[in-house]
Protein backbone atom coordinates (compact mmCIF):
# COMPACT_ATOMS: atom_id res chain seq x y z
CA UNK A 1 0.00 0.00 0.00
CA UNK A 2 1.63 3.35 -1.09
CA UNK A 3 -0.06 5.35 2.32
CA UNK A 4 1.00 8.96 0.41
CA UNK A 5 -1.03 7.83 -2.45
CA UNK A 6 -4.16 6.84 0.03
CA UNK A 7 -3.79 9.61 2.71
CA UNK A 8 -4.18 11.49 -0.24
CA UNK A 9 -7.35 9.91 -1.40
CA UNK A 10 -9.12 10.21 1.53
CA UNK A 11 -8.09 13.44 2.47
CA UNK A 12 -9.86 14.59 -1.32
CA UNK A 13 -13.41 12.76 0.28
CA UNK A 14 -15.81 14.82 1.76
CA UNK A 15 -16.83 12.10 3.83
CA UNK A 16 -14.81 8.64 5.50
CA UNK A 17 -16.64 5.46 7.24
CA UNK A 18 -14.09 5.39 10.20
CA UNK A 19 -15.11 1.68 11.80
CA UNK A 20 -14.22 1.41 15.43
CA UNK A 21 -14.21 -1.53 17.25
CA UNK A 22 -15.98 -2.57 20.44
CA UNK A 23 -14.34 -5.28 23.20
CA UNK A 24 -15.88 -7.94 21.32
CA UNK A 25 -14.83 -6.87 18.14
CA UNK A 26 -17.76 -5.66 16.57
CA UNK A 27 -17.48 -3.13 13.94
CA UNK A 28 -19.36 0.18 14.40
CA UNK A 29 -18.74 2.28 11.18
CA UNK A 30 -19.48 6.26 11.52
CA UNK A 31 -19.43 8.71 8.94
CA UNK A 32 -17.27 11.75 9.56
CA UNK A 33 -15.18 14.69 8.06
CA UNK A 34 -11.42 13.63 8.06
CA UNK A 35 -8.15 16.45 7.01
CA UNK A 36 -4.45 15.11 6.31
CA UNK A 37 -1.88 16.24 8.51
CA UNK A 38 1.57 15.76 7.22
CA UNK A 39 1.32 11.46 8.04
CA UNK A 40 -1.94 11.45 9.78
CA UNK A 41 -5.40 11.59 9.23
CA UNK A 42 -7.18 14.20 11.65
CA UNK A 43 -10.60 13.95 12.88
CA UNK A 44 -12.95 15.55 15.63
CA UNK A 45 -15.71 13.88 17.78
CA UNK A 46 -17.47 14.68 20.55
CA UNK A 47 -15.55 14.08 23.87
CA UNK A 48 -17.51 11.47 25.34
CA UNK A 49 -18.74 9.81 21.65
CA UNK A 50 -18.44 6.46 21.44
CA UNK A 51 -16.12 6.19 18.45
CA UNK A 52 -13.49 7.62 21.41
CA UNK A 53 -14.30 5.22 23.80
CA UNK A 54 -13.68 2.31 21.66
CA UNK A 55 -10.58 4.17 20.02
CA UNK A 56 -9.21 4.28 23.93
CA UNK A 57 -9.63 0.69 24.05
CA UNK A 58 -8.70 -0.62 20.90
CA UNK A 59 -6.74 1.38 18.60
CA UNK A 60 -7.45 -0.41 15.43
CA UNK A 61 -9.53 1.45 13.12
CA UNK A 62 -10.75 0.93 9.17
CA UNK A 63 -11.74 3.61 6.71
CA UNK A 64 -13.64 3.78 3.82
CA UNK A 65 -15.14 6.62 1.19
CA UNK A 66 -18.13 7.00 1.81
CA UNK A 67 -21.46 9.46 1.64
CA UNK A 68 -22.82 11.79 4.35
CA UNK A 69 -24.77 9.14 5.65
CA UNK A 70 -22.55 6.53 5.94
CA UNK A 71 -23.72 4.29 3.14
CA UNK A 72 -22.69 4.27 -0.64
CA UNK A 73 -19.11 3.68 0.77
CA UNK A 74 -16.61 3.28 -2.46
CA UNK A 75 -13.11 2.86 -2.78
CA UNK A 76 -10.79 0.82 -0.69
CA UNK A 77 -10.94 0.26 2.99
CA UNK A 78 -7.54 0.72 3.74
CA UNK A 79 -6.70 0.30 8.44
CA UNK A 80 -5.07 2.59 10.52
CA UNK A 81 -4.09 3.19 14.49
CA UNK A 82 -6.35 5.96 16.30
CA UNK A 83 -5.11 7.80 19.10
CA UNK A 84 -7.12 10.14 21.21
CA UNK A 85 -5.43 13.73 21.41
CA UNK A 86 -4.58 16.30 24.21
CA UNK A 87 -6.14 19.35 24.12
CA UNK A 88 -3.27 21.17 22.20
CA UNK A 89 -3.78 18.16 19.47
CA UNK A 90 -7.26 18.48 19.45
CA UNK A 91 -7.02 22.14 18.93
CA UNK A 92 -5.20 21.79 16.01
CA UNK A 93 -7.20 18.97 14.72
CA UNK A 94 -10.15 21.31 14.85
CA UNK A 95 -8.62 24.36 12.83
CA UNK A 96 -7.06 21.69 10.15
CA UNK A 97 -10.81 20.14 9.88
CA UNK A 98 -12.15 23.50 9.92
CA UNK A 99 -9.55 25.01 7.57
CA UNK A 100 -9.88 21.87 4.61
CA UNK A 101 -14.06 22.27 4.85
CA UNK A 102 -13.87 25.94 4.25
CA UNK A 103 -16.93 28.20 5.54
CA UNK A 104 -18.79 25.10 6.48
CA UNK A 105 -16.37 23.62 8.47
CA UNK A 106 -15.46 26.97 10.26
CA UNK A 107 -18.93 27.82 11.05
CA UNK A 108 -19.32 24.24 12.30
CA UNK A 109 -16.04 24.59 14.86
CA UNK A 110 -17.80 28.02 15.92
CA UNK A 111 -21.33 26.48 16.54
CA UNK A 112 -19.37 23.49 18.53
CA UNK A 113 -17.49 26.16 20.88
CA UNK A 114 -21.02 27.64 21.30
CA UNK A 115 -22.43 24.65 22.57
CA UNK A 116 -19.93 23.52 24.88
CA UNK A 117 -16.24 24.95 24.48
CA UNK A 118 -13.71 23.31 23.75
CA UNK A 119 -13.57 20.60 25.72
CA UNK A 120 -16.77 19.05 24.39
CA UNK A 121 -15.02 18.18 21.77
CA UNK A 122 -11.61 15.93 21.16
CA UNK A 123 -9.31 15.10 17.96
CA UNK A 124 -8.08 11.94 16.94
CA UNK A 125 -4.95 11.28 14.69
CA UNK A 126 -5.15 8.17 12.45
CA UNK A 127 -1.70 6.44 10.75
CA UNK A 128 -2.32 4.18 8.48
CA UNK A 129 -1.08 0.50 8.73
CA UNK A 130 -0.20 -1.88 6.67
CA UNK A 131 -2.85 -4.78 6.47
Amino acid sequence: MDQEAELARLDAEKYVSLVTFRKNGTGVATPVWIAQDGAELLVFSERDAGKVKRIRHTPRVELTACDMLGKKTHGTTVTGKARVLDDAGSEHARRVVARRYGVVGRVTMLLSRLRGGPQRTVGIAIALTEH
